[in-house]
C-alpha cells in the first residue's frame, strides 16, 4: 500500500480529522476501568486479574511504537492506519468471543496483546504526516492528534457505561458491549484511513532548507542517544510520572466507589464512569495546557510541577481524600493533567536535549517507559487492594499503601529530573562524524527510525 500523494489544492487542515479519527479511536483504552467490575463480578476475577488486558495493552503499545516506527515511515500513514484498525477492531471482536465464551485469556489475547498492537501502531501513525503538513505549527499539529488520545475516554466511557445498562453486565451482556466497540471503531477508524494524505514532494531548494545540518543547537543519533545518561534519566521520569498516573487511571471507577462506600453519598455506577470520563478532560487538557506551559517555563522546571505537586495531590488523597469527594476528584484530576502534559511535553524536552536530528527515533525508543508504566502503576494498585481485602478491609484503606508507594516513584522521578544536564559534545553529530567518519553516521541514520 503505498502512501497517497496529496493532489494539487488538496487542504491539510483535513489531515488533523484523519489523525483524530483513529486518536479518539485508540483513546478507548483509557477507560477501561469501567469494564473491570463487570468483568470481575461475571468471571470471578480480582482486580489484579481484571487489569490484564490493559497492562498488556500497554505494554504493546510501549513496544509497537519503539518498534515499528521504522516500517510506520517506510509505508505510509494510511497503511499504519490500516494496521491499527484491523489490530484493534479484531481485538475487540476476540474479547467479545472471550467474554461470551467465558475465556478470560481470550479477552487478555484480543484486548491486550492485537488490540495492542493496534494502540502503538495507531499511536504513531499520523504525527511524522501531521508534521510534514504544518512544518510551520509542528506542536500544534501532533498536539491535536496526542490530545485525541487523552481525550478517548471522554467518549468511551460513558457510552460504555451506558450499553453495560442496556445489554447488562453478566458475560453475554459485556460480550455484546465488546461487539458493538470493535464494529463501531472499525468504521470510525476507517473515515482517517480514506482521508489521510501525505503532502507532495517538496522541490530541491526547499529540501536543503530543511536539512538536518541547518538546525541549530546539538544533533544526536537515536543510535547515540542511548548511549547518554540524559536518555536514561529521562526514561525515569516519564516512567514515573506515567506509573503514577495510569496507577489512578486503570483503577478509577472502583477507586471512587471504593473511597465512598461506607458515607452518606455513596458513588454509583453512573457517577463512576462519569468520574472516568472527568479523568480523561484532564488528561486531554493537560496535554495542552501544561506542554504550552514548558515553553514559557522550560522543560525541567514543568516536570518539577508534574512530580512535585504530583506527589503532594497523592498525599492529601492519602490524607484526607475520604473526607471530602470535591477534594478527591479536584487531586485526581491534577494527577491526570500531569500525566497527560508529561507525554506531551517530553518530544521537545527530547528535542531541546537531542536537537530535531532523529527525535521522533528517540521518542519512540523513550515509549518502552510507557510499557513499563503501564504493568507497574496498575500492578501497585491492585495487588496492594486484592491482598488488603484479603486481610478484612475496606474502603478508602484498600489504597493506603499504593498511594505511598506512588509518592515514593514520583520523588525518584523528581531527582531523576534533577540530573539532567545538557548532552556532553562528544555524543554530537559531529563529534561522532569526526571520530568514525561520513559513512558510519550514515548507516546509523538508515539503521534508526
Amino acid at each position: 500500500m503505498s502512501p497517497p500523494i496529496a493532489p494539487v489544492g488538496w487542504s491539510r487542515w483535513l489531515v488533523p480529522p484523519a489523525a483524530l479519527s483513529i486518536h479518539l479511536s485508540i483513546g478507548q483504552a483509557y477507560a477501561w476501568s469501567v469494564f473491570k467490575p463487570p468483568l470481575e463480578d461475571a468471571l470471578g476475577l480480582s482486580g489484579t486479574q481484571s487489569a490484564l488486558p490493559f497492562q498488556l495493552g500497554i505494554v504493546m503499545l510501549g513496544l509497537s511504537a519503539a518498534f515499528g516506527g521504522t516500517l510506520v515511515e517506510r509505508r505510509g500513514p494510511r497503511w499504519a492506519m490500516t494496521v491499527a484498525l484491523v489490530c484493534f477492531s479484531s481485538g475487540f471482536l476476540l474479547s467479545a468471543l472471550g467474554a461470551a465464551t467465558q475465556q478470560f485469556w481470550l479477552i487478555v489475547l484480543g484486548y491486550g496483546f492485537v488490540g495492542g498492537i493496534g494502540l502503538g501502531i495507531g499511536y504513531i501513525s499520523p504525527v511524522s504526516t501531521l508534521i510534514k503538513w504544518f512544518p510551520d505549527r509542528p506542536g500544534m499539529a501532533t498536539g491535536i492528534a496526542i490530545m485525541g488520545f487523552g481525550g478517548g475516554a471522554l467518549i468511551a466511557s460513558p457510552w460504555s457505561a451506558q450499553m453495560l445498562e442496556s445489554f447488562g453486565s453478566d458475560s453475554k451482556g459485556i460480550a455484546l458491549a465488546f461487539l458493538v466497540h470493535g464494529l463501531s471503531y472499525a468504521v470510525f477508524m476507517l473515515l482517517g484511513v480514506l482521508l489521510v494524505r501525505v503532502p507532495r514532494p517538496r522541490t530541491e531548494e526547499q529540501r536543503a532548507d530543511g536539512a538536518p545540518a541547518s538546525a541549530a543547537g546539538p544533533q544526536v543519533s537515536a543510535r547515540q542517544a542511548l548511549r547518554t545518561p540524559q536518555f536514561w534519566l529521562l526514561w525515569v521520569v516519564l516512567c514515573m510520572n506515567v506509573t503514577a498516573g495510569i496507577g489512578i487511571l486503570e483503577k478509577a471507577a472502583p477507586m471512587i466507589t471504593d473511597f465512598f462506600a461506607d458515607t452518606s453519598t455513596p458513588v454509583s455506577v453512573t457517577a463512576a464512569a462519569g468520574f472516568v470520563a472527568l479523568l480523561s478532560a484532564a488528561n486531554m487538557a493537560g496535554r495542552i495546557g501544561w506542554s504550552s506551559t514548558s515553553d514559557v517555563i522550560g522543560r525541567r522546571n514543568i516536570y518539577r510541577v508534574y512530580l512535585g505537586a504530583g506527589t503532594l495531590m497523592y498525599a492529601l488523597i492519602a490524607l484526607v481524600g475520604d473526607s471530602s469527594k470535591p477534594l478527591f476528584v479536584l487531586c485526581a484530576l491534577v494527577v491526570l493533567s500531569f500525566y497527560g502534559g508529561g507525554f506531551a511535553t517530553i518530544p521537545a524536552y527530547l528535542k531541546d536535549l537531542f536537537g530535531t536530528y532523529q527525535v521522533g527515533a528517540i521518542h519512540g525508543r523513550l515509549l518502552t517507559a510507557w510499557s513499563t508504566a503501564g504493568v507497574l502503576g496498575p500492578l501497585i494498585v491492585n495487588w496492594i487492594a486484592d491482598r488488603q481485602e484479603e486481610a478484612g478491609k475496606d474502603g478508602a484503606d484498600l489504597y493506603g499503601t499504593s498511594l505511598l508507594i506512588m509518592m515514593a516513584l514520583l520523588v525518584v522521578g523528581f531527582v531523576a529530573n534533577e540530573l539532567v544536564r545538557p548532552v556532553h559534545p562528544s555524543h554530537h553529530l559531529a563529534a561522532v562524524t569526526a571520530q568514525k567518519g561520513a559513512p558510519d553516521v550514515r548507516q546509523q541514520q538508515s539503521e534508526s527510525a
